[in-house]
């Protein structure tokens, strides 16, 4: 895969608040120039564990995801888990922050990690 592989919204979206509310952080913090990293940080019976980063350079073998003026990247191990994927912003009673929702996920490696035999 080359460096900065594009591909489109089918991949990845972002609804009009997480958007707005990135783009707030990253002027807050002078990070303009930043990219979002996505990424997977693990998996149980919860599902996949995503995250988010700003991050001032790409890796040879990131996916950019370019909505809006906003350039995420996506490594070449979390994309096939951030795959239809939504980034979207929850205020509420449980507190504010970004959430990502996947109808399509599954855990890594296809199968429950907790070792408690439940079929996820």
């Amino acid at each position: 895969m080359s460096i900065g592989t594009e591909t489109g919204t089918e991949t990845l979206t972002i609804t009009p608040l997480a958007l707005q509310m990135v783009k707030e952080i990253q002027a807050e913090r002078n990070l303009e120039s930043y990219l979002l990293r996505v990424f997977v940080a693990g998996s149980g019976c919860s599902g996949v564990q995503y995250g988010l980063a700003f991050e001032e350079a790409m890796m040879e073998d990131d996916t950019v995801i370019k909505i809006d003026g906003l350039s995420m990247v996506v490594d070449a191990v979390s994309l096939p888990y951030v795959t239809g994927a939504c980034i979207d912003f929850v205020d509420g009673p449980m507190g504010a922050g970004f959430r990502i929702d996947n109808p399509n996920a599954m855990p890594m490696g296809g199968s429950c990690s907790c070792g408690g035999g439940c079929s996820c």
